[in-house]
């Protein structure tokens, strides 16, 4: 199995299927800290930061990331957190997509945090 953050997001016009639950159940143990909706149609995740600074450091990444994937997730932003949710509207639910791009925000964070 490859490593999520390594893979690239292939476009998603519809006309697929979403990954069903017990897929999505297989490939959360890759994205540490991420949960499953009660639907399984959405992952999201809380980032905590120190400071307001470090918050925004940590927006724009994920939004460079983001653009260059062609996948965006919905944001919501605070003064020391982000909680990020993934979910593919194009077939109204989940696609790898969605977990490539949820390990490259948990990526973010790690290259950052003391060992």
């Amino acid at each position: 199995m490859s490593d999520l953050s390594t893979r690239s997001c292939k476009p998603c016009e519809g006309g697929i299927a979403a990954l069903e639950r017990r897929q999505a159940q297989t490939l959360l143990p890759q994205i540490p800290g991420w949960s499953l909706n009660e639907s399984a149609t959405e992952i999201e995740r809380e980032f905590r930061f120190k400071n307001y600074h470090e918050t925004m450091a940590f927006v724009n990444a994920l939004a460079w990331i983001s653009h260059r994937e062609d996948h965006h997730p919905d944001l919501e932003v605070g003064y020391d957190r982000c909680k990020v949710r993934y979910s593919t509207h194009a077939i109204d639910g989940l696609s790898d997509n969605d977990f490539i791009c949820a390990a490259k925000a948990n990526a973010l964070t790690e290259k950052n945090s003391p060992r």
